[in-house]
């Protein structure tokens, strides 16, 4: 957790500067297939610590849509489990835990997750945090939960960055992924927009017209140090990280029609990809480093692309619809999400590359910017609502969705922060 508590670290004193306090409320519809039943029982003398362990643990797992929670009440001694009487309540797994504090300042925090039907211990953890990570620890028990009963990778202990913009009044913001512990990392009178997380989590790279017009910033979220990448003539957009962390892709119009360059993260070595005749944009990598995805009219529309880094061979993939932008592709490669214009409505779509099938997810009419989970079960993306943008959450399948509302202002251009190590 070394680089992980770094990260930490280095956003809450950032946000001792200038922190962003108004955090987003969520709103949770549907559920998803062959829900697990749950037990959780409060976190015995977690009053002491900051954070409430038990509260966290139990959004995390209720917003996945993959647990029935069953309330547990409070129990103190996590050594003697009545393995058949939560069963007979109907939960096939038990999670109990304790907080306590310590003489350095630290809270001890132990979990143990329990299989009521072979009464046995299925996982435990035991961290001594400091009060700033009590959110964090919950987060990581969740994720452990959720990968020990699904056998797929929880993502509550990720990042979310996004834009909040209010009149004139714009900002760059990271929060958790469940909206909360929102911290600030720019401001500006001016647009931002496109952010884009590196691969190792500390640093984002999106595009601010502070300058009057567009150009590509790498900003490291620990010392806030920000480097110019693409200050080209023209436009300068669309930057998306290599997956080895060391260069990006980028769209830039400095010869005439927006075309695609990668450039390394330092601003150096600025190389075209692409040459067509039409406008190439919105580049993003596939996460072995083969492909990038992008969005190009060269066939009379807007439709998505898959080609090499260096731009050759480069192949469409969308043929659904007439207009289709914004690619998004799953760590695993399989899965293409995009946004669609269907009927005058903008909604986003995700496409199965192996077998071609597509599927709507989203039942509003204004959607933009997709960015999946790490795990690929969930994406993130801004909707119009109300006469407001928000961001929305949707589970791959289309089951669950959830909605992330603030009480002032749109929040737009997400993007969902990789595993930390």
């Amino acid at each position: 957790m070394k680089k992980l508590n770094m990260l930490y670290t280095g956003l809450v004193i950032a946000a001792t500067m200038s922190s962003a306090h108004a955090q987003m409320r969520i709103e949770i519809s549907g559920v998803g297939s062959n829900q697990i039943p749950v037990a959780i029982a409060g976190f015995a003398n977690e009053g002491v610590a900051p954070q409430k362990i038990t509260d966290i643990i139990k959004a995390d797992l209720e917003r996945s849509g993959a647990f029935k929670i069953i309330d547990a009440g409070v129990i103190s001694d996590v050594n003697n489990i009545d393995y058949s009487g939560w069963k007979a309540k109907g939960a096939d797994a038990l999670v109990v835990g304790t907080v306590d504090a310590l003489a350095d300042g630290r809270y001890d925090v132990r979990y143990k997750l329990l299989d009521t039907v072979k009464q046995a211990k299925i996982s435990n953890l035991d961290k001594a945090v400091t009060a700033q990570f009590t959110r964090l620890s919950a987060h990581l028990i969740a994720d452990d939960v959720f990968f020990k009963l699904t056998g797929i990778r929880g993502a509550f202990s990720t990042r979310i960055a996004y834009v909040k913009q209010e009149g004139r009044n714009y900002q760059l913001l990271v929060a958790d992924a469940d909206g909360e512990n929102e911290q600030l990392a720019l401001r500006s009178n001016e647009p931002i927009i496109s952010p884009s997380w590196s691969p190792d989590g500390t640093k984002v790279a999106y595009v601010s017209f502070e300058q009057k017009k567009p150009v590509v910033y790498v900003q490291n979220l620990i010392t806030r140090a920000r480097t110019v990448v693409a200050n080209e003539k023209g436009s300068n957009s669309a930057p998306a990280w290599a997956p080895s962390g060391n260069k990006l892709a980028v769209a830039l119009s400095k010869s005439g029609n927006t075309q695609i360059y990668t450039v390394n993260a330092d601003g150096s070595n600025l190389q075209r990809a692409t040459t067509s005749s039409g406008i190439d944009t919105e580049p993003q990598w596939s996460a072995d480093g083969n492909s990038i995805y992008f969005t190009s009219d060269r066939s009379g529309g807007p439709q998505i692309y898959r080609m090499n880094p260096d731009g050759s061979d480069a192949k469409r993939v969308t043929f659904g619809g007439s207009y289709n932008i914004s690619p998004r592709i799953s760590a695993d490669g399989k899965t293409l999400a995009y946004i669609s214009r269907r009927d005058g409505n903008f909604q986003l779509f995700v496409l199965d590359l192996a077998t071609g099938q597509e599927q709507r997810l989203s039942d509003n009419t204004d959607d933009e910017s997709p960015s999946f989970a790490p795990n690929g079960k969930y994406i993130m993306y801004s909707t119009r609502a109300g006469g407001r943008k928000s961001l929305a959450v949707v589970s791959v399948d289309g089951r669950v969705k959830q909605r992330l509302t603030t009480q002032a202002g749109n929040i737009k251009e997400p993007t969902w922060g990789p595993f930390m190590q």
